[in-house]
């Protein structure tokens, strides 16, 4: 990727997503790793509304650990709820670190984030193809679920 290219991408990123991304990209993909794992002890639990109710929340199929996703809009601004177990720290801290980036978003602001936000990372270099197959899927199933809610 072109440092025009890349910074044509970052600037589709809303501010907040944006930090988190330069955080990534400073650092070697050694503490890409660690940043995960501190993003997956940050990353909420589900609401009691929504706990022990994963039949009712969308699967991400593509990642190879169990990902659940539940979408709302409160006030014009999206709400995201995980449901990833502890076991999956680089699926979970991916997660927390696209809430940290875009929850209370506008449905536009997440729209026109990049699919690819986990590259805009690093995180291609840290991760296996696989893995990143599933983190790239995660970002499309939270697009099209904002989709799903403003129809």
């Amino acid at each position: 990727m072109t440092d025009r290219e890349l910074e044509a991408k970052l600037a589709a990123c809303r501010p907040a997503l944006r930090e988190v991304i330069e955080e990534f990209r400073l650092a070697d993909p050694r503490e890409r790793l660690e940043y995960l794992v501190d993003f997956s002890l940050e990353l909420p639990d589900l609401p009691p509304r929504l706990a022990g109710r994963m039949d009712e929340m969308e699967q991400v199929h593509e990642c190879q650990s169990p990902v659940f996703l539940h979408t709302e809009m409160e006030d014009g601004r999206v709400r995201f709820y995980f449901g990833i177990p502890a076991e999956a720290p680089t699926v979970r801290g991916y997660a927390g670190a696209l809430l940290e980036g875009l929850d209370g978003a506008t449905p536009e602001e997440v729209l026109t984030t990049p699919d690819t936000v986990y590259a805009l990372m690093g995180l291609n270099e840290a991760l296996t193809p696989q893995r990143t197959r599933g983190l790239h899927a995660l970002m499309g199933y939270m697009k099209r679920q904002v989709i799903a809610l403003q129809a």
